[in-house]
This record gives structure tokens, sequence and C-alpha cells, in this order.
């Protein structure tokens, strides 16, 4: 078996120790800062040295919103990477954020398409997660634990494909404001989530964008809402790795990692920080959980019939 990278692009939110551990590769998109400064993105807080923290980072994105955007990596980026995989003698499997989201699917599939002029004995793989943050990074880490196993490129192209609504996302935003600007959910919507005390609960549908499945009255019953939830819709809790990703939510995102190892005592949980990519799309208010389980409703019609339900006990 011919041996083969795993790429991520810049929205996975896992860590460089995460990415080294289970041998991820990763292309770089860019992010606009507010002094109109063209930046590489990342996904490590330690490894930026024009930010004194990402305390400054999120503090300068919610004074001046509108001024930061994100932008993929250009097709000669790609093609740049991908030659440098190639000659190493790796065929690629490459994850990109949601084709909902952003036309990173679009801008691999042309870098592949020109590559393959080159190099027409090359396997280059493309999965549009149908995710973003976590989820991406959850369903690396689950083809890169295939690949260690011996599962060849087409085998853990196949397995994701198959499993995509497979990978769940529980957790609050506090603030929808920011993805309502982008259009990730509509404004109507968006006024609830600043409500004071309301923690709007996010699962993601077949498309890859964030839904509202329910609203929580305070951080105590929001987080025995989601640990509920996790319960009724993961699976085989013991064997898995869970991440969690948050945007200046710290404390919070600790205790609910405290809370999902007592309750499943999961293999690891992982516990990251947005990056720009990201954080910049969702702003500061993220808590939430990334972990694998049953196949997920069309329109998330039973998740929201679910948390109903447990909003109500």
């Amino acid at each position: 078996m011919k041996d083969y990278v795993i790429v991520s692009d810049t929205t996975c939110d896992l860590s460089q120790a995460v990415l080294d551990d289970f041998n991820i590769e990763m292309i770089n998109a860019h992010f606009m800062d507010r002094n109109g400064v063209d930046r590489l993105s990342f996904t490590d807080w330690e490894s930026c040295d024009y930010y004194n923290s990402s305390a400054d980072f999120y503090k300068a994105l919610k004074a001046s919103p509108d001024k930061f955007s994100t932008a993929a990596p250009s097709i000669d980026e790609v093609k740049e990477n991908f030659v440098r995989f190639l000659n190493e003698g790796k065929d690629i499997l490459a994850f990109t954020i949601s084709s909902a989201m952003s036309g990173t699917f679009n801008i691999y599939t042309e870098a592949k398409r020109e590559v393959l002029k080159d190099y027409p004995e090359a396997k280059i793989m493309i999965i549009d997660s149908l995710r973003f943050g976590g989820g991406i990074g959850l369903m690396e880490i689950h083809a890169s634990i295939l690949r260690k196993q011996g599962k060849t490129i087409e085998e853990v192209y196949e397995y994701i494909n198959n499993n995509k609504n497979c990978f769940h996302q529980m957790g609050w935003l506090d603030d929808l404001s920011f993805v309502a600007k982008k259009g990730r959910i509509t404004h109507a919507k968006a006024f609830f989530g600043q409500l004071i005390g309301i923690k709007p609960l996010g699962e993601c549908d077949q498309n890859g964008l964030t839904t509202v499945v329910g609203k929580a009255k305070g951080e105590k019953a929001a987080y025995s809402a989601m640990i509920s939830y996790i319960k009724e819709t993961i699976t085989n809790p013991s064997e898995q790795i869970i991440l969690i990703c948050h945007s200046q939510r710290e404390k919070q995102a600790l205790i609910y990692k405290k809370l999902i190892g007592k309750e499943f005592n999961p293999k690891r949980v992982y516990l990251m920080e947005c990056g720009p990519s990201c954080g910049i799309n969702i702003g500061p208010g993220l808590n939430s959980a990334y972990y694998f389980g049953k196949v997920a409703s069309k329109d998330l019609v039973n998740e929201k019939e679910l948390m109903e339900k447990l909003l109500l006990k």
C-alpha cells in the first residue's frame, strides 16, 4: 500500500500537538486583520507572533468585527503543497471546510485538476467535510486512526463520506450575531442568542451549517441538556476521542470537559481554542463538543424533538 498524507485546512482548530500526534498536515488559509494586513491563518496560538494572546485577538475582533475577514488559500498555494507531498512519494487525502460555507473545496478541486496534468498517476482525493471547526478535526483524527490500522486511501475516503452525518456538534455560542453577519444563521435567530442568560444549543445539519436545536436558560441547564443530548446520540463512548473547542470560554470548556470525562470516560478528550479561520466567523463565546454518534436526521428533526424533551426536564 502506498503511503498517503492526510491534509487539513486551518478551519480544523486542531492544535499543533494534536496535528503532530495524528500525523496530519495543514494548508494555511488567510485572514485579514483590522489593519488591513493579509495574514496566514493558524490553529495554534503558541505559533502566533503578532498577537500577544488569543484574548488580544478576540478583544480586537469584538471591537471591530467588520474589519476582519477570512479567505481560502489560492489555487497556486494548494498546488504548491500538493506537489510537495507528491514529490515525497505520497498520495493525498485532503479535507476542506463545508462547501456550504466556503469555496475552499472548489479551489482544492481545481488545484487537483491542474496538478494531475503533470502527475497523472497520482491519487489526490478531496473530502467536502460538510463540517467546520472540531467537526473537520475529528474526521481527520478518525482518518488518521484508520490509516494507522492499515486502511487504504480509498477505504478511508469511502468511510468518511459514508459517515459524515455521524460527526456531531453539541454546545453553545453566547452571541450569534457573528454567525448571522456571515450568513450562517438568520438575524432573527441571532436575536435570541443575545438575550441575557439564554444559551442557544447548536448541532450540525446535513449541509454543514449549525442549527439551533434548543435554548437553555443558564449554564447549569445548558450543561445538563448537552450531556443528556450526547448520551442519547453518541455511540461507543468509552472508545471515543472527543474534541471540545471554545473561543474565549476556557473556564466553561474545562467544566464541559470534566463532565464529559465523568459521564462517558472516553479514550481522550482534547481541549482546543478556535483559531482565526473559525474565530472570525463565530466570534467569542463558543463552548462545544465534537463526537461520533448516530446518523443525524434530515433537517435535524429528531434532534430538535430530543432537545425539546431534555429542556423540559
